[in-house]
């Protein structure tokens, strides 16, 4: 049940937070999952009060999950079209407490970017071009895939008013429109701050 005040005590470190999830997630952590460090300083430049934050491509939901413990003056969504991993959001979701995380199981090419106000994206295209990445064998991968998605993202961000905010962790630059300017980076550059001007 959700209460009112986080479940704080697993956000100590990742490993402690990793627990909320079956052995064969918490083995994908480093490779796949936002880690808290990196879900508190994205978060920090996200939020703002009654800001709508939209994590593409989710996984397991521990940016959102993170964040929305962060920041409760903002919510935090994820898209995430692998039904288990969405699954593993929603449960870890409840165990935390947060109230203002909301998951969509889907696919990012059918959700309706409007109701959105920042983005947060941690290249989940990757694996479409380096299989051996993958997460596991529940979709489709393709270079095809690759090229669909990253034109679908760059088209909606371009579409976005200025003032927009996206992070971006391990993705690059050219997945970014022009009209977005980098104001801020970390982790040797990894993550990315941008607005819309």
């Amino acid at each position: 049940m959700y209460t009112d005040t986080p479940n704080t005590s697993y956000f100590r470190k990742d490993a402690a937070f990793d627990t909320l999830y079956p052995g064969h997630i918490r083995e994908l952590s480093q490779l796949h999952w936002t880690g808290l460090g990196v879900a508190l300083e994205a978060s920090n430049f996200l939020a703002s009060p009654g800001a709508r934050v939209l994590d593409i491509g989710s996984g397991v939901g521990k940016f959102c999950i993170a964040a929305g413990a962060y920041h409760p003056e903002a919510s935090f969504y994820g898209i995430e079209q692998r039904k288990d991993l969405y699954g593993y959001a929603e449960t870890a979701k409840e165990q935390i407490g947060v109230q203002n995380v909301f998951f969509k199981h889907g696919n990012l090419t059918d959700l309706n970017y409007d109701q959105y106000d920042h983005f947060y994206f941690y290249n989940s295209f990757y694996e479409n071009i380096e299989p051996g990445s993958r997460i596991d064998y529940a979709v489709h991968i393709s270079y095809e895939l690759y090229n669909t998605y990253t034109f679908h993202l760059r088209a909606m961000l371009d579409s976005k008013p200025a003032g927009t905010k996206l992070v971006t962790y391990h993705a690059p630059d050219k997945q970014v429109p022009a009209g977005y300017k980098l104001v801020g980076n970390s982790y040797s550059r990894y993550l990315k701050m941008w607005v819309k001007k």
